[in-house]
């Protein structure tokens, strides 16, 4: 015959049940290791007897699988329950306060103003964060200064090297024009040298000057009048 089935109740008879919790606590240790070795699982198992004796196993630290619990259940519930969204972002607008306060008391100290309460070494300190500050002030500006300088140089070369295209451009057009100038008043000179100048037809230079010029009255006609 076959094993009956068993009714999940409370068992009446303290010894038995003594003896099944005794059982079925092994059991479940076992199938708790199992679990972890077999699946690579983190478990942690807590048993407490009807007498209040404690039983527990875990396959890393106990104390290490309660506190990622209670994280996991945290954000679990800051999730899925509003009220505790509200209270874990009324705390997070509590600590954002808390360091705007400090910053601005921080600040104050840092502009001279409210320095009441410090000691001679609180000053100091002040003092010397202040000079660390200044250092890196003045150091971001003479890099900036530097690079303008660069970039000023760089533009001023380009500017030079623009001027002297330009200027050999010029010297290029003036020669040109030199060139243009011998080629048409170097001509006329030649023209003139060989005694190609425009003169009346039949008469040279030299006839021009020695012609003579007559004029002469006329009378005027008696029988029109």
């Amino acid at each position: 015959m076959g094993r009956g089935k068993i009714v999940i109740q409370k068992i009446d008879n303290s010894t038995s049940r003594q003896v099944t919790f005794s059982k079925r606590r092994k059991g479940l240790i076992k199938k708790a290791k199992e679990l972890s070795i077999l699946c690579d699982a983190e478990v942690g198992l807590v048993i407490f007897s009807s007498t209040g004796k404690l039983y527990e196993f875990s396959s890393t630290s106990m104390k290490a699988v309660i506190e990622r619990y209670n994280q996991l259940k945290e954000e679990h519930e800051q999730l899925f329950n509003p009220p505790s969204e509200v209270k874990f972002w009324q705390r997070e607008a509590a600590s954002l306060r808390q360091q705007l306060q400090s910053l601005q008391e921080n600040h104050r100290k840092l502009m001279g103003e409210q320095l009441y309460g410090l000691s001679v070494s609180d000053l100091q300190n002040l003092e010397n964060q202040l000079e660390m500050s200044l250092q890196g002030v003045r150091m971001k500006k003479e890099q900036l200064l530097t690079d303008e300088i660069e970039e000023l140089n760089r533009k001023g070369n380009h500017v030079q090297q623009e001027n002297l295209e330009l200027y050999k451009k010029v010297n290029l057009i003036r020669q040109e024009n030199m060139e243009l100038y011998k080629k048409v008043y170097g001509t006329r000179e030649d023209d003139e040298a060989n005694g190609n100048s425009f003169v009346p037809y039949g008469l040279n230079n030299g006839e021009v000057s020695r012609v003579p010029i007559h004029l002469q009255l006329s009378q005027p006609d008696h029988q029109k009048l």
